[in-house]
C-alpha cells in the first residue's frame, strides 16, 4: 500500500435532507415560541392600559400618591399609595426571611447532607410548592397566627421606638404576618433554584479549594457561593414576583384599614395589597369606571413585576451566570 493511500483523509460526514428540515423546524418553532410570549406580554400591557386610561382621566386624585379610594362619588377619587406600600413592604419582608433560609437549606442539601437524606429532603421542600394558596391562607390564619402574635408583641415592645416596629392597634393580619406567610410560600422557589445552581458548581473548583487546605465552609464561600450567586439572584427575583402577585392567601389573612385612617410605616399595621384589593372588591365591577380603576391598580402591579424581572435579568447578565 502506498504512503499516499495510507494517509488519505476520511470521508466527510454528511447530513440527510431530513436532518436539515428537522433543524429548521426546531429553530422556527423556538423562534415562534419566543415571539409569541413577547406578543402576549405586550398585548396584556396594552389591554390594561386601554381599559385604565378612561378611569385615570376621570380621577380627581393623584393616582400614585393619594391614599383615597372612593369610586362611588360623582367624580371618582382613587390612588394606590397604600396598596403600593403594603405590597412592596410585605414582599420585601418575605424576601428577607425566605432567601437566607432557602440558600442555607440548599447548601445543606448539596454540601452537608448524607446521600440517603439528600433526595428526600429536596423532595420535601419541593412539595411545599404544590400546596394551594388557599391552604396557606387557612393555615396561616388558624395555626400560624397564634404563634406569630406573641413575637409581634415582643418586637413592638422592645423595638417600638423604630418606625417600622411601632405598635399599632391592629390585631389581625399585619404586614409582618403577611410577610411570614409569603416567606413560607416562596421558600420552595428559592431553595429549588439555589440547590440546582450549587449542585452544578464544577468539581475541580471545589477540589482545588480543598487541596489548598480550605475547610468545608471556606470552600463553599470561595467556590460554591460565587459560582451560584447569579442563580440565587434569579431565584430571589422570581420569588419576589410570586410574592408581589399573591392573592388568595393574602386576602384570607390581611386586616383592612378603615377608610381615612392615618398612615403609619409600621410592619404591625394592616392594609391591602394590589391583588387583595382587586379580589375583595370583585363585586364592584359593575361599571366601566369602577372596573377601570381596579384595572389601573392591576397595571401598576404588572409594571412593578416586569421591572423586578428586568432588573434581575440585568444583574444575572452582568455576572455571566453559569459560566466558568
Amino acid at each position: 500500500m502506498s504512503e499516499a493511500a495510507a494517509v488519505a483523509p476520511a470521508p466527510a460526514l454528511t447530513t440527510t435532507p431530513r436532518g436539515h428540515a428537522a433543524d429548521r423546524a426546531f429553530a422556527w418553532s423556538a423562534r415562534g415560541a419566543g415571539l409569541l410570549v413577547m406578543a402576549l406580554v405586550t398585548l396584556i400591557g396594552l389591554f390594561l392600559l386601554w381599559q385604565a386610561v378612561p378611569s385615570l382621566q376621570a380621577n380627581e386624585a393623584s393616582f400614585l400618591t393619594s391614599r383615597e379610594w372612593d369610586l362611588n362619588a360623582t367624580t371618582p377619587r382613587f390612588g394606590v399609595a397604600d396598596l403600593l406600600w403594603t405590597t412592596v413592604t410585605a414582599s420585601v419582608w418575605a424576601m428577607m426571611l425566605a432567601v437566607p433560609l432557602g440558600v442555607c437549606v440548599a447548601l445543606f442539601i448539596t454540601q452537608y447532607a448524607p446521600d440517603w437524606l439528600r433526595t428526600p429532603a429536596a423532595a420535601l421542600v419541593d412539595l411545599l410548592a404544590a400546596v394551594p394558596s388557599i391552604v396557606y391562607g387557612l393555615w396561616g390564619l388558624i395555626v400560624l397566627r397564634p404563634v406569630v402574635a406573641p413575637v409581634e408583641t415582643w418586637i413592638a415592645h422592645t423595638f417600638g421606638w423604630f418606625p417600622l416596629f411601632a405598635p399599632t392597634p391592629i390585631t389581625g393580619g399585619t404586614i409582618f404576618f403577611i410577610g411570614v406567610v409569603l416567606a413560607v410560600m416562596i421558600l420552595p422557589i428559592v431553595t429549588a433554584i439555589s440547590r440546582e445552581v450549587f449542585a452544578a458548581t464544577p468539581a475541580p473548583h471545589q477540589e482545588a479549594a480543598l487541596a489548598l487546605g480550605a475547610t468545608r465552609w471556606e470552600m463553599i464561600r470561595t467556590a460554591v457561593l460565587p459560582y451560584g450567586r447569579p442563580g440565587v439572584v434569579s431565584a430571589a427575583m422570581l420569588a419576589l414576583g410570586r410574592a408581589l402577585g399573591e392573592t388568595i392567601a393574602v386576602t384570607f389573612i390581611v386586616s383592612t384599614l378603615a377608610p381615612g385612617s392615618a398612615f403609619t410605616a409600621s410592619l404591625f399595621n394592616g392594609g391591602e395589597t394590589f391583588a387583595s384589593r382587586i379580589a375583595n372588591n370583585a363585586a364592584e365591577f359593575d361599571s366601566p369606571r369602577k372596573t377601570g380603576a381596579f384595572i389601573a391598580a392591576g397595571l401598576v402591579l404588572f409594571v412593578l413585576t416586569f421591572v423586578v424581572n428586568a432588573i434581575a435579568r440585568v444583574v444575572v447578565d452582568r455576572r455571566k451566570a453559569f459560566t466558568e
